[in-house]
């Protein structure tokens, strides 16, 4: 690093457009995308916290991806309603590295919870008669418990590989939040561990946290397949497609950014997909998971019913 070049000590996120007009657009549509997501998954834990029928595994699981959806679209989603409204959005050195933190937190728990939601619907599919042993009220503690601790840690790996960085020169991240990828391309660092272990342990974290996923459902499918009537087949499968459908979207989009190569896609495409994990998929989740559910969607109304009548 050169001894006349100074220390970044702030950054400026140059958003996904400088164009004014679609600017205010996209403000309007990410604040009601925003809200959405709020009320959605705000939804989605109170009706289970109040709803004695759902005080379940499958819907413990629920509530708690509930509360890292979030956290994660909380992360991200105010900074780029400000880039929107703002010329020049600047962001301490400190404030950048802290906001990937909770991203990088909250989306590797989101990734073992859903492997836990994997994991729960094969004992209950595969394994019904042990299910309540199985899935007992411990278990579900450990499994969420080790949830929060392996997104604390990929953070803390994350972090450590940040600190190591020197930025000196450009402060420009082309993104909408500080992202490793786009801070790696701006820092100095003659390590190569920043280069190297943050996507090892991404990519741990998404291998292992599939591979759970992918052989729960492959032991669910042959436990289906043995079910000779159609209608069984059918109740036991609808109560996995809303878990398979949040997993393919998440899944499908996290691999793009932190597995496969910088190199083999392009800024904008990064922002795009990233767009679509870290704000979108929080908003999908409650929806995907209330509109097909029935026991979800006649709690809500419950829970409405007896709000009307209190009032």
């Amino acid at each position: 690093m050169s001894d006349n070049c100074s220390a970044v000590t702030e950054f400026i996120i140059l958003g996904l457009t400088d164009d004014q007009t679609l600017c205010i657009i996209l403000f309007v549509l990410f604040l009601v995308v925003y809200v959405i997501t709020l009320v959605g998954n705000l939804s989605i834990i109170t009706v289970i916290r109040n709803s004695s029928q759902l005080h379940t595994p499958m819907y413990l699981f629920l509530s708690h991806l509930a509360f890292v959806d979030i956290g994660y679209s909380s992360s991200v989603t105010p900074l780029m309603l400000i880039s929107f409204l703002t010329n020049k959005t600047s962001i301490p050195l400190g404030g950048c590295v802290a906001q990937f933190c909770f991203v990088a937190n909250f989306g590797t728990a989101e990734c073992f919870l859903l492997a836990t939601m994997a994991y729960d619907r094969y004992v209950a599919i595969c394994n019904p008669l042990h299910y309540s042993t199985t899935m007992s009220s411990r278990v579900c503690f450990l499994l969420v418990f080790i949830s929060y601790l392996g997104g604390c840690v990929n953070a803390l790996i994350f972090l450590g590989c940040l600190l190591k960085l020197s930025f000196c020169g450009s402060n420009k991240i082309n993104h909408f939040f500080c992202d490793y990828s786009p801070l790696l391309k701006l820092s100095y660092s003659e390590d190569d561990l920043p280069e190297i272990l943050p996507p090892v342990s991404g990519g741990s974290v998404i291998t292992i946290s599939l591979l759970i996923v992918l052989i729960s459902y492959v032991y669910i499918l042959f436990s289906v397949l043995k079910i000779s009537s159609t209608d069984g087949r059918s109740k036991a499968l609808s109560t996995c497609t809303s878990h398979l459908t949040a997993v393919t979207l998440f899944y499908g989009t996290t691999t793009f950014i932190y597995v496969m190569p910088n190199s083999s896609y392009s800024t904008d495409e990064n922002k795009v997909v990233s767009v679509f994990y870290t704000v979108m998929i929080p908003m999908l989740n409650p929806l995907i998971y209330s509109l097909r559910n029935s026991e979800v969607k006649g709690a809500l109304r419950k829970l409405m019913n007896m709000k009307h009548l209190s009032s």
